[in-house]
């Protein structure tokens, strides 16, 4: 028997009357809920203020929503927390991949406490950029900084990390955490709330006819897993969740059934390439993979028991350039798949894997890109509910293929390949380096107990391993992703926006700036950007003035709404934002 507690969390209306009969599971990551980014709310663990409804869209439309605990690693005193059995002793391979953006860190976590105190039994290694060769430092220049191994520290003592160098670091752990329980735990209080009748029991008993997920990033990667290891049949056979709206979780998965898994890691251009999260099968249907052959695919056990959701599986640029994100859709030679008639894909054109501010360059070269998806996920919240309850059929798939594909090239022995300018169309901006720097998803080694859910090899280069065939949006004349759902910040622009960045010299660079992109302005006027040599025209070329800008943007949004991406009020808001706008006033 393994036992657990978690935090849980209904809203519910006051008077079951005015809800819809739809339960929307809010998946946090790492124990912050999401519902503020479909009601412009707060972002928090616990939505009870009205500041946290914002604009209460999801209510209004007669929703209730759950959540709860299920991330072992979400222990912060304001996240939901679950609370999972560990195993005592265990010994197993663990790896830790340390950067610091700062140069003051003294010491690092270890996600799991160290078996051994001899340092001779680890492996600690540093560079300052990714394809440097490491440098393995001797024992006396480390230490555990207890004996309970559950850190590490510099030799000699004040000897900080250096800042946004890459260290890594290789040992035997033990006492590992039972952390699939989140799987089962999410199941069963999902289930508990759509199927329990007894209002004793139940807050929602007799209130949920159909139920969906939304979830931003680490979630949407655990409920990859989630569908792939069968979760979404609950003890009785039945269905749990009906529809999901992932964004931002690729093809990847989270770690979560893994012994000594790390569900908080994520892989990017310049992280985490060594960690089991791009693992076959990356996509839903059954294929097999021509560098394991291995055949399977994501929705195997659902397919198998009936209880497969429909998904809208949302991603943005940066997935396809910092995750591989082009194997949810296409098989291991790239090839494009038919959509199953349960999924569609939508690249969201042009952003980055959150939303940044286009005033702040953080560690990047560039200032950050700051194009929401928001907006667009209230109205396929909306579609999807439409699809699950009626059948109306929701916005096609918007996503690369045919002539608009741009291709990976691998640079062998190196954790990221390169899409060159030519092949993207990028043009050659002045001022703004383009090295076409996107993550390559190798075949890597695990060891032959990754299929029972044992890591019992991690790689320690990726020298000689075969790598799967990539690709990501080509662009326009501006640098602006073709493909997708764009967005009025990408078809009516101001600037190039992009899903991938570099990072500053200080910080490491000219390295993958991981989850950012990039928000590079036009110039004002036509002899503003010939003066500077910038081939994309000026705002003034584009739109003469700052009523043909608002005309635009109000043309993109019409368009959207048209396609299924936008509500009428959503319309109005980006209108609204545009004429209180400064731009050609």
């Amino acid at each position: 028997m393994v036992t657990y507690s978690m935090d849980v969390f209904v809203l519910r209306p006051l008077n079951q009357a005015n809800g819809n009969q739809r339960m929307l599971f809010d998946f946090n990551n790492r124990g912050q809920m999401r519902l503020g980014r479909l009601n412009n709310g707060t972002v928090t663990s616990d939505p009870v203020t009205a500041a946290d409804a914002g604009d209460g869209f999801v209510m209004r439309h007669g929703f209730s929503v759950a959540g709860n605990g299920w991330d072992f690693g979400a222990t912060g005193a304001a996240n939901m927390k679950i609370s999972v059995p560990r195993l005592t002793g265990l010994p197993g391979p663990s790896y830790e991949y340390v950067v610091n953006d700062n140069a003051t860190t003294m010491s690092v976590g270890l996600t799991f406490p160290a078996n051994s105190l001899v340092k001779s039994l680890a492996k600690l290694t540093v560079r300052a950029h990714l394809d440097d060769t490491p440098v393995t430092l001797s024992d006396s220049q480390w230490e555990y900084t207890s004996a309970a191994g559950t850190a590490i520290r510099l030799l000699p003592l004040g000897t900080a990390f250096q800042q946004s160098a890459i260290y890594e670091f290789w040992y035997t752990a033990r006492d590992p955490v039972v952390s699939g329980v989140g799987l089962a735990a999410s199941r069963d209080w999902v289930s508990f709330l759509r199927y329990e009748t007894d209002p004793a029991k139940n807050p929602l008993a007799g209130h949920v006819v159909h139920t969906y997920s939304y979830s931003i990033s680490q979630p949407s990667r655990t409920l990859n897993d989630y569908v792939l290891f069968g979760f979404n049949e609950d003890l009785q056979g039945r269905r749990v969740i009906d529809g999901i709206l992932s964004h931002t979780g690729g093809g990847s998965g989270d770690q979560i059934n893994y012994r000594y898994g790390q569900t908080g890691r994520t892989e990017r251009n310049r992280q985490n390439h060594l960690y089991p999260e791009g693992v076959f099968p990356f996509a839903h249907q059954v294929l097999t993979d021509s560098l394991s052959g291995k055949t399977a695919g994501r929705d195997d056990r659902c397919a198998a028991s009936n209880t497969c959701p429909k998904r809208f599986e949302v991603n943005t640029s940066n997935e396809y350039w910092v995750k591989a994100g082009s194997l949810l859709h296409s098989d291991t030679h790239g090839k494009h798949l038919k959509e199953p008639d349960d999924v569609r894909y939508y690249l969201m054109s042009g952003q980055s894997h959150g939303v940044g501010d286009v005033t702040d360059r953080g560690v990047c070269r560039e200032f950050t890109n700051g194009v929401s998806p928001y907006r667009a996920h209230r109205a396929l919240l909306l579609a999807l509910d439409r699809w699950v309850s009626d059948g109306v059929e929701p916005p096609k798939s918007a996503i690369p293929h045919g002539g608009h594909r741009a291709w990976a090239n691998t640079r062998p022995g190196s954790q990221v390949g390169v899409v060159p300018q030519r092949e993207l169309g990028w043009p050659s901006i002045p001022g703004v380096l383009y090295t076409g720097v996107i993550t390559t998803r190798y075949f890597l080694d695990f060891g032959g107990t990754l299929d029972d859910g044992i890591i019992s090899n991690y790689s320690q280069s990726v020298v000689g391993r075969p790598s799967y065939k990539i690709f990501v949006s080509k662009v326009d004349e501006d640098g602006n992703e073709i493909a997708g759902v764009r967005m009025p910040g990408v078809e009516a622009p101001t600037a190039t926006t992009t899903g991938w960045a570099l990072r500053r010299d200080e910080f490491g660079g000219p390295d993958g700036c991981e989850s950012d992109g990039q928000n590079i302005p036009f110039a004002r006027t036509k002899a503003e950007r010939k003066a500077s040599g910038d081939p994309r025209k000026s705002l003034e070329e584009r739109y003469k003035d700052h009523d043909g800008y608002v005309k635009a943007v109000a043309k993109a949004a019409r368009k959207l709404q048209k396609d299924g991406f936008l509500v009428e009020e959503d319309v109005q808001s980006f209108v609204n934002e545009a004429q209180a706008s400064d731009v050609l006033r």
